[in-house]
């Protein structure tokens, strides 16, 4: 059965509507006189009662008195009773109490006559209207929008937003959702958001829990949100990721709003939506939660068929250690995060001239299938049956570190061309300040997850007019972990402002985790050539062996160890492609002295090189540098091995001049380092 709508005003229209018929209007006027009829209920019983009255008590002198007696005692208690009530309520309630119990006492001893049947029907009839005419102004609606408006006033008026009306009030389980104007050319949008936190000490509820949302075409209208209850108290544990086996272009659910609605994020767009691809900043001080954050956006990624992950963790994967083997590359930070960088630089435009040769404006699910529509082909007129291309995230944890190691400015080429190639870059960092993050490359990153701060990076982690809105995050800190806000695309600009909390991880997670990374490497995506080829040309064998690099022994019980062709420890034995016939057994041939004394020679046993041995030496330590996966170097990293031959910064200097003239070397972006060219014989 529906609600009935208790607004007075919805109420009187619904009264005045009806059917036109006649049995129609006269259902309709019994109705509407219903509500009336109890006066004249009463007039008449008390006109019953009285000539009731009259048989015992016609002759008895003890009837009149105890009857007098009864009408004073019965008037007095009325105004004794109506004292809590109105003054005019009393006085009316005490007047019609008399009248009509002096009516009784003469009935009752005169009986019926010209005066009592005059009175009964005249004063009868008097009362019982009054009774009807104040129940039709009961019904006020300017006295019930002052009141309201009075008390608002009130309220408002001591926040210093005098003048201003609360219309259309919502009320939901624990949310209040009402419009606000502003009295014109007095108060604007802004004086609302200075406000706030008067407002909500006002309502007596948290600073978070009261919301402003201005009106993008009034500069004197918005939306007042009030949640007053903390809903976010209980804590939610991580079981598993939400989608295993869905799309990355699928939501990613990590977490809950404080109406507890869930915390959703999208990291490529969808243009049937209108949504973009984006970016996202991770951010929060030391205990706000942020690496359960972390945490609970990279398994819902892995848990998805068609991306692969690029991940720096200069914390040794202290985190991230039960999904490494899940991720297509993963290093620490230092000269390994430089080359994954210099390598993303290098896969973007060969991703993007991919994409644009199949026909497709920016990454979406079908681009990580095998091409076989017509419509997205690099050949005229058919299929060209090419190998999809999976969403890329490269992903920077402790980003801090790799900033202070390659500047400031090290993502923002990255952050502003990769978007179109179907890569989203995850930047996670403690203090987003402006010493450690540049304004371009913040710019860039249009999604952020803000958990607690210091109130001083509040600017440079979410918008101005989401935090003008209510957004606080710094009154949070380190005090409740997992509290966070979320700025989007796909999420309405209204729940920029609210906060929401992610699940938490615990022990119990981490073979769970174990678990999903080991669904990876059977079911998840694997790279595809265009960008392997990029990786591969750019850092050379920093990409082709990084599953040998990271190789390390396996328990034979874990869940993602082969069991197979392994040997007795349980781990694989992997051997390079280039080291295939080589017999372990054989000996050594024995090592020029030249390199032997590159290699061990010291400062006071420094070899006399010619020049020509010099400049092998160098190229021996740049093969080297490359070997061990290093491919961005600078003088300050060859001079440890120069100086053992005897060679200053003036010559390895030089030699760099000339191994960039000979294409060896290329300069990146940040001063004084070069990448190194990989070498047709180690690709």
């Amino acid at each position: 059965m529906p609600k009935k709508d208790t607004d007075p005003e919805v109420q009187h229209r619904e009264n005045l509507e009806g059917a036109s018929t006649g049995k129609g209007i006269a259902a309709w006027i019994a109705h509407r006189a219903k509500p009336y009829t109890p006066p004249w209920i009463l007039a008449g019983a008390t006109g019953v009662a009285g000539s009731m009255a009259w048989v015992p008590a016609h002759d008895s002198p003890g009837y009149a008195v105890g009857l007098t007696l009864g009408s004073v005692g019965l008037t007095a208690a009325t105004a004794w009773a109506g004292k809590t009530t109105s003054p005019q309520r009393r006085l009316h309630s005490a007047v019609t109490v008399a009248a009509a119990s002096g009516w009784f006492t003469t009935t009752a001893l005169a009986g019926w006559n010209g005066f009592t049947f005059g009175t009964f029907w005249l004063g009868g009839s008097i009362l019982a209207l009054s009774w009807n005419v104040r129940q039709i102004l009961r019904r006020n609606p300017d006295a019930v929008q002052a009141a309201g408006d009075n008390a608002d006033a009130s309220l408002l008026e001591k926040v210093k937003l005098a003048g201003a009306k609360i219309r259309r009030a919502e009320v939901e389980p624990n949310r209040v959702t009402a419009e606000l104007t502003l009295p014109a050319g007095e108060l604007t949008n802004d004086d609302v958001a200075k406000a706030l936190p008067n407002l909500a000490s006002g309502l007596d509820v948290a600073k978070t829990a009261v919301r402003y949302m201005p009106d993008p075409d009034s500069a004197r209208r918005g939306e007042l949100v009030v949640v007053p209850r903390d809903m976010l108290a209980e804590v939610v544990e991580w079981e598993m990721p939400t989608n295993v086996g869905g799309s990355i272009a699928e939501p990613l659910v990590i977490g809950r709003y404080d109406d507890g609605s869930p915390l959703m994020l999208w990291l490529p767009g969808d243009p049937q939506a209108g949504r973009n691809s984006t970016h996202l900043l991770i951010c929060g001080i030391s205990g706000s939660g942020k690496g359960d954050g972390a945490l609970n956006i990279l398994t819902e990624i892995m848990g998805r068929r068609d991306v692969i992950v690029w991940l720096s963790d200069p914390k040794a994967f202290q985190d991230f250690g039960p999904l490494r083997p899940g991720l297509d590359w993963a290093v620490e930070g230092g000269a390994e995060t430089e080359t994954m960088v210099t390598a993303l630089q290098a896969a973007i435009p060969a991703r993007t001239r991919w994409l644009g040769a199949h026909g497709y404006r920016q990454w979406v699910p079908a681009a990580a299938e095998q091409q076989s529509d017509p419509a997205h082909s690099c050949r005229k007129g058919r299929a060209c049956g090419c190998e999809g291309m999976p969403f890329l995230v490269a992903w920077f944890e402790e980003a801090a570190n790799t900033l202070r190691f390659m500047g400031d400015s090290a993502f923002t080429g990255a952050a502003q061309e990769a978007r179109s190639a179907g890569i989203a870059l995850v930047i996670s960092l403690q203090r987003p300040s402006h010493d450690q993050l540049s304004t371009s490359t913040r710019a860039s990153l249009p999604s952020a997850l803000a958990f607690g701060l210091d109130a001083k990076d509040e600017g440079m982690a979410l918008p101005g007019p989401v935090i003008d809105a209510g957004a606080h995050p710094g009154a949070w800190g380190n005090r409740r972990p997992g509290y966070c806000y979320l700025v989007t695309p796909g999420v309405e600009e209204q729940r920029y402002s609210s906060p929401g909390r992610t699940f938490r991880f615990t022990g119990r997670a981490a073979r769970v985790m174990e678990q999903l990374a080991a669904w990876a490497v059977r079911n998840g995506a694997k790279v595809d050539p265009v960008t392997a080829k990029a990786a591969t040309a750019t850092v050379g064998n920093a990409y082709t062996e990084r599953h040998n690099q990271d190789a390390t022994d396996e328990d034979e019980d874990s869940v993602y160890a082969d069991g197979d062709g392994g040997d007795d420890t349980g781990t694989e034995r992997r051997v390079a492609p280039e080291d295939e016939g080589l017999d372990p057994q054989a000996e050594l041939p024995p090592v020029p002295q030249t390199l032997a004394d590159i290699t061990f020679g010291t400062d006071s046993s420094a070899p006399d090189l010619t020049p020509e041995e010099a400049r092998a030496a160098m190229d021996t330590i740049v093969t080297e540098f490359e070997q061990s996966g290093t491919m961005v170097i600078g003088p300050k990293d060859v001079m440890e091995h120069a100086a053992r031959f005897g060679r200053t910064r003036q010559w390895v200097s030089g030699e760099f001049r000339r191994l960039i003239e000979d294409g060896r070397l290329v300069p990146t972006a940040k001063g004084g380092r070069y990448r190194i060219v990989p070498s047709p014989a180690l690709v």
